[in-house]
Formats: C-alpha cells, structure tokens, sequence
C-alpha cells in the first residue's frame, strides 16, 4: 500500500512511486488494479532465505524512495484498515483498465493484497499432480496467512476479510481437480479461444498454472506485514508442492467440503474448527496444520528452508490478524496504518539473514 504519512490514507500515486524506485527495484515493482497499490516481486532463488533477504532488501529501498521523492509511505496487510472504496482510484496501465472495462463496479471497490509463491515445476504433469494435490491444503495457508480483520474501519468478524471481498471477482477459488495437464488444457481453451479472457493471467484461481514461467502459483494467501512471517509461508508453499508432486495424493472430499473449508479459514483463521478430508467430521485447523508440517519437516531440511518453516508454528501461535486486533484494542483501530508503514522494514530474521 502507498500512505501520506500525514493522514495515514492511501495515495493514489502509483505512476509517481514507480518512476521514484531506484533502478536495482525497478525491475521487481509494478502496478496493481489499484492507484493506491505497488507489488514487489523477488526474482527466483533456490531458497527461501534468499528469497526473503531479497524481499527485505527491496522494501527497505522503496521505503526509502518513497520517503524521499514523494513524502509517502509503504506498507502491508491484507487490507488497508480504514479505508473505503471512494478513496482509491484504478491504475492507468492497459491491463487494469481492461480489468476495470470487465468487471466494472467490481473493480470501484476497496483494494486488497495478497503474497503469491511460485514454485517450479519439471514438467507439465508434475504441475497438474501439483495442483490437484495443493487443493485440500489452501484454507490452512489461508488460516495461516490471515491478515486483514478491519474493513472500512470495523473489526469484519474475518480474519482475512480480503478473501471475501476478493471473491466478488469471477474465476476465483479452489479450481477443480484436472488429473491430467491435457484435461486443465481442455477446460481453459475455450476462455482463452473465445477471448473471454486474454491471458491465462486471468484466472484469479487461489491456485494456478503458469505454463510460460514453468511455475505453480499459490495466491490464497493474505499479504505480510512481516518479511519473516512470508518467509515462514514461503517455506510451507515449498515444502508442500514438493510433498504433493513426490507423495501420495491426499483425500479429496469433495468441491462443497473444500469451499466450506476455505470460508471457515478466512472468517476464523487459526480458530477455525475444518471438516477433516479423510473423516469427514470436524478437527481443529491448528491439528491439521501441525500435522502437515510434521510431514513437511524432512522436505524442509532438504530444500534448505527448515528454520523458515519452523517459523509458521510461531505464526500459528499469533498471527497478523491478533496482532492488528491487539493494537487497535489498546491505541484505537485508526493507529493501524502507521503501525504497519513501522512494521514494513522492521529487522527481522529475514533481514538479518541478507
């Protein structure tokens, strides 16, 4: 998010802050639908660590920038706290007034932020096991991640209210199970052969292809306001998608379970009571997430990521959306936005790291 510091509201100054970054951000930093919105993208690592050191050293520079050229500030969550729809305004670039063309009202309403994770894949049906695989475990990263409680200055009852509101958009949600990379080839072809859609880039799935980067893209995920905090679900991304490429396939309860699944993990994050896949009766999401990284432990170890994942238990245990609830229960809801433009550079492990 870009704030005036002096109102601690969104600043609709994308074109500035992008002409503003030093040339080394340039590169990673561009616009989203929103004027009020920059995304910052590490280049691929083989780690996690790195990725994450990366991503401390990029917020650390376009802080500065920010700071120095346009007297504005940067920061994250999976929403602005206060905000409302009047106050922001849709990118200029090409893609975003085609999205605005298309979804219209849609478009006009409050921004939201997520962290995506891309993982390469080896080949195309590595992918699809990939993503078949990844379905049943989307609503514990969303449990996980839930960062965004306060919507238009009211505590949502959510801990990730972005979910909701970002559903309004069309092909969004857990895809269906394809099997076969030619079954997922058969089921776009007719949005992009129509032209429906321009791009695969417009399926807004919480999991998804990307076949010209040889990636899959986990989206489910609220924004961090802590490096150390994406790095810990980073390093969970990681570990699974090699767990479901190389493992056996998890149980598949069903498209209803694994909706009703997803709306428990964003209304109750890491209180959510699930429906188990393999029972079919309710267990806790702090079990299940527990039980998932005791099985990612090794995978971890190997792909050099282990202290990052240890880290999601400690997330687990005080999330972002906790966090924003016990700032604004002791200083008032309207102190967020400056406690978040703090937290965006805060040392953390990451930064320390790089």
């Amino acid at each position: 998010m870009l704030l005036d510091p002096l109102t601690w509201a969104v600043a609709n100054r994308i074109d500035e802050a992008l002409v503003a970054v030093p040339s080394g951000v340039r590169p990673h930093a561009s616009a989203e639908t929103h004027a009020c919105v920059i995304e910052l993208r590490t280049a691929p690592h083989p780690t996690v660590r790195e990725a994450a050191a990366e991503l401390s050293q990029l917020r650390a520079s376009l802080d500065d920038a920010l700071q120095e050229s346009l007297g504005l500030r940067a920061a994250v969550a999976g929403t602005h706290p206060l905000v409302t729809s009047e106050q922001v305004a849709v990118s200029s670039g090409g893609r975003y007034r085609q999205v605005s063309s298309s979804m219209r009202a849609l478009t006009r309403r409050e921004p939201t932020m997520a962290q995506h994770v891309h993982v390469a894949v080896p080949d195309a049906e590595t992918a699809v096991r990939v993503l078949d695989g990844l379905r049943g475990d989307l609503p514990l990263l969303l449990a996980l991640s839930g960062n965004s409680p306060y919507w238009r200055g009211e505590d949502s009852g959510f801990a990730s209210i972005r979910t909701p509101i970002f559903s309004m958009f069309p092909r969004v949600g857990i895809p269906r199970r394809f099997g076969r990379y030619a079954e997922y080839v058969r089921a776009v072809s007719p949005l992009l052969g129509s032209e429906a859609i321009p791009d695969p880039g417009f399926l807004w799935w919480d999991v998804r292809l990307r076949p010209h980067l040889g990636t899959v893209e986990v989206r489910i995920m609220d924004a961090q306001t802590r490096v150390a905090d994406a790095a810990a679900l980073a390093a969970l991304v990681h570990c699974v998608a090699c767990l479901r490429a190389t493992g056996e396939r998890p149980a598949d309860p069903g498209p209803e379970v694994l909706a009703e699944n997803r709306f428990l993990a964003a209304r109750d994050g890491m209180r959510a009571q699930i429906i188990d896949a393999r029972t079919l009766r309710k267990r806790s999401i702090r079990g299940a997430l527990a039980e998932l990284l005791g099985h990612c432990e090794a995978i971890a170890s190997n792909l050099g990521c282990a202290e990052e994942l240890a880290a999601a238990s400690d997330l687990a245990a005080d999330p972002g959306a906790a966090r924003q609830r016990r700032l604004a229960a002791r200083d008032g809801v309207t102190a967020l936005p400056e406690w978040l433009g703090d937290e965006f550079t805060a040392v953390d492990i990451a930064a320390a790291a790089a």
